[in-house]
């Protein structure tokens, strides 16, 4: 009875395809054992183990013109070596993994948030917020294309950040990303009026009127700059449309004149 085996039990046996094998043996990686008398390739258990390690090579993305060396000239550290670099990439690629886990979750949670209250005010209590400068507008210039592309480099997945725009009544708006401390400007922490909405660009100035129309009507006294935070990943959910997020801060009790502070 032979102690070797075909190349399609081979292949059975280490689950690849008869194809995988015969490449290996194309690339001068993995050759028979020998060749019968009916021109069988035959592998003995040697071929397994040599196998097995081009399998796990190949998995580590090793090129198969490297592992050749790899197999042959090697030393333990260089293995070493090689599984450490291959762990740091894993962990690199958990960490993107997860971070577009925390990206998808956001982007669920404000939809979900938006689609119970559509076109609603609400008081939120917000937290300091730190901005860091990204282009400044005059009040006649809309944002364009062009003017996108002059930030490229500064800005790594523009389109998954909520970008800010302050309006202060000035003839100038200024656009803003979150950032960490100290940041250019801070919003200070307190509760904010606030209306979500998804609309068409040229209807967002119209949506700025009723927000302080409603502020007025409803004797909610406001201060410091109007922020408007486009959502733009959020549009997915709205073909054509952008989503925007109107929040003001409601000036506190203790500063407001005639009253005393709670």
């Amino acid at each position: 009875m032979k102690s070797e085996i075909t190349i399609s039990e081979l292949a059975k046996l280490m689950n690849v395809s008869v194809h995988q094998i015969r490449y290996f043996e194309e690339k001068g990686v993995l050759q028979p054992a020998y060749t019968d008398t009916n021109q069988y390739r035959m592998y003995s258990m040697d071929q397994i183990y040599q196998l097995a390690h081009i399998l796990l090579l190949r998995k580590l993305e090793v090129p198969v013109q490297s592992i050749k060396e790899c197999m042959g000239s090697y030393s333990t550290d260089q293995h070493r070596q090689l599984l450490h670099h291959s762990l740091q990439d894993i962990e690199a690629e958990l960490l993107r993994l997860n971070e577009l886990r925390q990206f998808i979750l956001k982007v669920l949670h404000e939809q979900q948030s938006y689609s119970l209250q559509p076109n609603q005010f609400q008081i939120k209590k917000r937290d300091t917020a730190f901005l860091s400068r990204f282009i400044k507008l005059d009040s006649h210039t809309r944002l364009n294309a062009a003017l996108l592309a002059e930030q490229a480099k500064c800005i790594p997945n523009l389109f998954e950040s909520d970008i800010h725009y302050l309006y202060d009544g000035s003839n100038t708006v200024i656009l803003y990303l979150e950032t960490q401390a100290p940041g250019d400007v801070s919003l200070p922490e307190g509760e904010y009026l606030t209306i979500q909405c998804l609309i068409h660009e040229e209807e967002l100035e119209h949506r700025i009127e009723q927000f302080f129309d409603y502020a007025v009507a409803q004797s909610v006294p406001l201060m410091g700059p109007l922020v408007v935070i486009e959502r733009s990943y959020l549009s997915l959910f709205g073909p054509n449309k952008l989503h925007y997020e109107l929040q003001a801060l409601i000036v506190p009790f203790a500063h407001r004149e005639g009253e005393n502070p709670i």
